[in-house]
């Protein structure tokens, strides 16, 4: 069920929840959280909504949807509320904002939050320097990002290194879980030697590629070097090289110098899946934070890795 305001309040919108809550004998006791996703982009703003609906369902939660439109037009709030099936498991609200009510974001959500439950605000695009600065950003124990979704993916990551909060994270971080386990795994079998050397190799424009390095130099204490070029990760040791390598969409090939090679199943992730991955502890991830933090220790190199 969809339910349109018109250049309504919050005050209003949260009478209608509340009527709508009674009319259909709901309850917000099964709520676990509330989720405030900040864009700017009305094009992208419904794969956004649907994205949070999709997590919703590992994670019930109030989903508070914030659009902020042209500064310059005349003050206006429109509203929706979603509910059922047009909603997930969450109850989505969504305010488009114009004027100068688009830079009172903070003073928009607050009225709408869940009491008693934490709360998570996402930016999926254009997200602020220093998050837990951000007026929104305080509202939160967890802010979430999308540095893969930037204009300048490394750019954006430079951003988060320097702004970083506890309590930060980054979707592209969510992606590369995956690879993380397998290459963990793999270090963990013998021989137990050290590594001496490390690559990582990617898109030009992936944050996930650059965090996989940064996460590499902060566990093996070791510069890595930053290729362009199909998916893989390669590591040196004196017996020889690990070579993780996707080579379809779903599964990648592991070889080890002196093994056959070994197909292993690498499902690729939807940004719900990394969403609902990030909504699954609201303390710090502080491997995430060393990831960032040994980021300047990833090495741009034009040389080939094949």
């Amino acid at each position: 069920m969809i339910i349109d305001l018109p250049d309504t309040s919050t005050r209003d919108i949260s009478k209608r929840l509340v009527q709508i809550r009674e009319e259909a004998g709901l309850s917000t006791i099964g709520r676990v959280l509330t989720l405030i996703v900040v864009t700017d982009h009305v094009r992208g703003s419904e794969a956004a909504i649907q994205a949070a609906n999709d997590a919703s369902r590992e994670h019930p939660c109030r989903v508070i949807v914030v659009i902020r439109g042209p500064r310059a037009h005349a003050d206006r709030l429109d509203g929706q509320i979603r509910v059922g099936g047009d909603a997930g498991a969450a109850e989505v609200v969504v305010l488009r904002a114009s004027g100068a009510m688009a830079s009172q974001t903070a003073s928009l959500v607050t009225p709408l939050l869940l009491p008693d439950t934490p709360v998570a605000v996402w930016w999926p695009r254009h997200s602020p320097t220093h998050l837990a600065e951000d007026r929104v950003g305080r509202l939160a124990r967890r802010r979430i990002v999308d540095s893969d979704s930037e204009g300048h993916p490394t750019d954006a990551l430079a951003k988060r290194a320097a702004g970083y909060s506890p309590g930060d994270t980054d979707l592209a971080w969510a992606r590369i879980t995956h690879w993380r386990s397998l290459l963990a795994a793999t270090l963990d079998r013998p021989p137990y030697e050290p590594i001496t050397g490390a690559t990582v190799c990617g898109p030009e424009r992936a944050a996930s590629v650059d965090l996989a390095g940064g996460w590499l130099a902060s566990r093996l204490g070791i510069d890595v070097l930053r290729a362009v070029g199909p998916r893989m990760v390669v590591l040196e040791r004196a017996s020889g090289s690990i070579v993780l390598e996707q080579v379809s969409p779903s599964s990648a090939e592991l070889r080890i110098t002196g093994q056959d090679p070994t197909r292993v199943a690498l499902v690729g992730r939807t940004v719900a899946d990394c969403l609902a991955e990030e909504l699954r502890r609201m303390d710090t991830d502080g491997v995430y934070a060393d990831a960032l933090a040994h980021y300047d220790r990833v090495i741009y190199t034009s040389a080939s890795v094949r």
